[in-house]
């Protein structure tokens, strides 16, 4: 049952920290560049909105799923949080950061983006745009740096 349950919880956090910093490398790297280069203004507000709507489901399941599997693979591998190596409870506050970003991005700029764009204000529009880029990218980064993380699993 351990090593079935270490697999499951592992396997479904790896996942769902590929989704969410995959996807936003994905919307930063790829999406942004050529949606600038394509459409004007207005459509690719109009499609941003779109895919933050979609994507930010996707992050709300990685955000649920990333702490479960997190507690059940502390418990199994390392007896709880008290004896986790400090890379770990690095890459614990690292997420926190992750989602208050997220949390900010959907809970103050989204709204405010969706209204510019139903009330067709695309100046302030492109503004908002601007401050989720910037907030997306930080937390980019912040993805990047917790996978580089996990992946070294450096002694410290």
């Amino acid at each position: 049952m351990t090593a079935f349950a270490l697999a499951l919880a592992y396997s479904l956090h790896v996942l769902a920290a590929l989704i969410w910093v995959g996807g936003m490398f994905f919307a930063w790297m790829i999406l942004r560049p050529a949606s600038v280069a394509a459409l004007d203004g207005p459509v690719r507000l109009k499609l941003w909105v779109e895919v933050f709507q979609r994507f930010f489901g996707w992050v709300w399941v990685a955000v649920v799923i990333l702490p479960i599997s997190g507690v059940g693979l502390l418990q199994i591998r390392f007896n709880g949080f008290e004896t986790a190596p400090r890379y770990v409870q690095i890459m614990m506050g690292l997420y926190i950061v992750m989602v208050a970003l997220f949390i900010r991005i959907q809970s103050l700029q989204l709204p405010e983006l969706r209204k510019a764009v139903e009330s067709e204000q695309w100046a302030t529009g492109a503004a908002v745009m601007g401050k989720i880029r910037r907030l997306v990218g930080c937390n980019l980064i912040v993805g990047l740096v917790l996978v580089a993380i996990a992946a070294a699993r450096p002694v410290f």
